[in-house]
């Protein structure tokens, strides 16, 4: 049995569920962003519980298709931008699609109608936070962050950042600040 939950976005509400399986005495096979993997099907009574217990860490167990598609997609962009070592070579649009097995006008239309943001720009919202990232660790330069980033351009980056975050990337890494936006909320 599968179950997914939004808001799932670190490794942190990975071991929290875990935990809180364990706890209720769930077995689980895997669980990775926004899904869990159990062996059988649990009660009603199991993931009521289950449901109330996510809750109050602000995660939440989902039941209908069209937000189950919505986390899957939102899991997919945190995943490839925040923790994997390289970006697709693809186009993100393209990517998706042959990740989720949908086409992508599709995946796109119930993502704005739903989030009310497109998905290309929940992706440059999470670029942004993995440039912030990367400019507050000072071990990239600006041009080798592009390159990482998959930008055109250095200009593009910046053009991009400026918009997203009113700072310049040479502004905000002076300026020190801290990343203030947790990832569910980006």
């Amino acid at each position: 049995m599968i179950l997914y939950i939004k808001n799932m976005v670190s490794l942190r509400c990975k071991m929290m569920v875990a935990e809180e399986l364990v706890k209720m005495g769930i077995q689980y096979i895997d669980i990775d962003l926004g899904i869990i993997e159990i062996p059988e099907d649990i009660t009603h009574d199991q993931r009521e519980l289950l449901s109330a217990n996510l809750l109050r860490s602000g995660l939440e167990l989902l039941d209908d298709k069209k937000s189950i598609l919505i986390e899957k997609i939102k899991n997919l962009i945190i995943e490839m931008i925040h923790y994997s070592d390289e970006l697709p070579p693809m186009n993100y649009s393209i990517y998706i699609s042959k990740k989720l097995g949908f086409d992508y006008t599709y995946l796109a239309n119930i993502f704005s109608a739903m989030k009310h943001i497109s998905i290309r720009q929940y992706i440059i919202n999470h670029k942004i936070e993995m440039v912030k990232e990367l400019l507050l660790y000072n071990e990239l330069s600006l041009t080798e962050i592009s390159f990482k980033m998959h930008y055109s351009s250095v200009g593009h980056l910046s053009n991009q950042f400026k918009k997203v975050t009113s700072f310049s990337p040479s502004s905000y890494k002076q300026l020190n600040l801290k990343r203030t936006v947790a990832l569910e909320n980006v």
